[in-house]
């Protein structure tokens, strides 16, 4: 039995380039039958895969509007919505499709159920909703490319849930991080035997070490993928439990918050993914404002993908000061300004009389005018803030460009 799920795994950096750099040529000129992408690719070719910093990236945050404006996918479809096998609607409301592909997994998620150890013969309970959002979908055709026969259990009537799982003796569990839990719980309860569930695959919500120590002391196996909606499968744990790997048909970007702009190896960004193998919805740098960085090195379990840290917050920092909203693209303009900084960061507390106050800690080489630095503010924010100029590398990595520390518990 084969340890990974195809030989794409274990290529080399530079065959890994070179593959993923032809599937991008082919994706650009598919991207041209969508509207939107047809104007942001004028004139684009790619002979690197680093020119694909050359193009804006699409925020998820603006897809509302963007769907609003021209429905239903904001022009992002290369397909005729008659050609789609499904279509969605996603908490927002963000519409979203699914077509159809090879091997029935157009989400791709085929390759992190085998690394959580999936395989012909498993009996999967899948928890995800079935119902208006794609969750459910993605986890049954990925159980499905790995051989395995899904449960569909969907979300909720835990009761009857673990009464099948019970009765077909499920051996798998895909959904939610904390659910397994109550599953666990109410069939104590019910004193349903359920010692023959082994292996959680768990997404859409946080896995605090704490919970992943519980299902592991059970004798379960635990472990977690990254992916949205929109793109699918993004990265995916293996067995080793260090960092995610990224999956190898896409491409992952990490960008300084509100803007498109890569941050050095290691520092925290927002992650941009760019899919290389969906013609029917051809995603180019979509920012998907979760913050992630990558990780040095390969896995210890073979697989040679770039990793990704996992969830570290969202990019989308927008905070309302004095009644007037600081987004990070505002930072991103006062720094583009001045050729000495290299960084800032805009800092809001409150005084003692609960008034909000605005500090912005500017990273800075050379000899510089706070005083301009805090003109510069004052016109991009419309609003006063107090000026201080620190090393560089001084402020934390965390990929936040605004940090809001005010207490609104009283």
């Amino acid at each position: 039995m084969t340890e990974y799920f195809d030989e794409f795994e274990t290529q080399s950096a530079d065959e890994r380039a070179a593959r993923q750099l032809d599937l991008l040529k082919v994706q650009i000129e598919r991207a041209r039958q969508a509207p939107y992408f047809d104007q942001t690719l004028a004139g684009f070719t790619a002979d690197d895969l680093s020119d694909l910093a050359k193009l804006p990236v699409v925020r998820k945050s603006d897809l509302i509007d963007m769907q609003g404006k021209e429905p239903p996918f904001g022009g992002m479809l290369a397909v005729p919505v008659k050609d789609l096998a499904r279509v969605y609607m996603s908490p927002g409301p963000i519409l979203d499709p699914d077509g159809y592909a090879p091997a029935h997994d157009w989400w791709r998620f085929g390759r992190a159920a085998w690394a959580a150890g999936l395989r012909n013969g498993d009996i999967v309970a899948n928890c995800f909703s079935y119902h208006l959002t794609p969750a459910g979908r993605m986890f049954e055709e990925a159980c499905h490319a790995c051989g395995a026969t899904v449960l569909p259990a969907g979300i909720g009537n835990t009761e009857a849930v673990v009464q099948a799982m019970s009765l077909y003796k499920a051996t798998a569990y895909a959904g939610t991080p904390d659910y397994p839990k109550a599953l666990l719980d109410k069939a104590a309860d019910l004193k349903l035997d359920l010692s023959s569930l082994k292996t959680l695959m768990v997404g859409a919500g946080p896995l605090f070490p704490s919970m992943r120590q519980d299902y592991h002391d059970r004798g379960m196996t635990c472990l977690q993928t990254y992916g949205t909606a929109d793109l699918g499968n993004v990265a995916y744990e293996s067995k080793a439990m260090e960092g995610l790997i990224t999956d190898e048909d896409v491409i992952v970007e990490i960008v300084r918050p509100g803007t498109g702009d890569p941050v050095d190896l290691g520092e925290v960004g927002e992650v941009v993914v760019t899919l290389l193998t969906n013609r029917d919805y051809p995603l180019i740098r979509f920012a998907t404002g979760d913050l992630s960085a990558i990780l040095p090195g390969v896995s210890p379990c073979g697989r040679t993908a770039p990793r990704i840290k996992g969830w570290m917050g969202r990019a989308d920092q927008t905070a309302k000061i004095r009644g007037m909203f600081v987004r990070p693209n505002q930072v991103a303009e006062i720094v583009a300004r001045f050729a000495e900084i290299t960084k800032a960061r805009i800092v809001i507390s409150s005084d003692d009389a609960k008034k909000d106050v605005m500090t912005v800690h500017c990273e800075a080489t050379g000899d510089i005018d706070a005083a301009k630095i805090a003109e510069t503010v004052q016109s991009v924010t419309k609003l006063k803030g107090a000026v201080v100029l620190a090393e560089p590398g001084s402020l934390p990595n965390d990929g936040k460009v605004i940090d809001d520390t005010r207490d609104f518990s009283s």
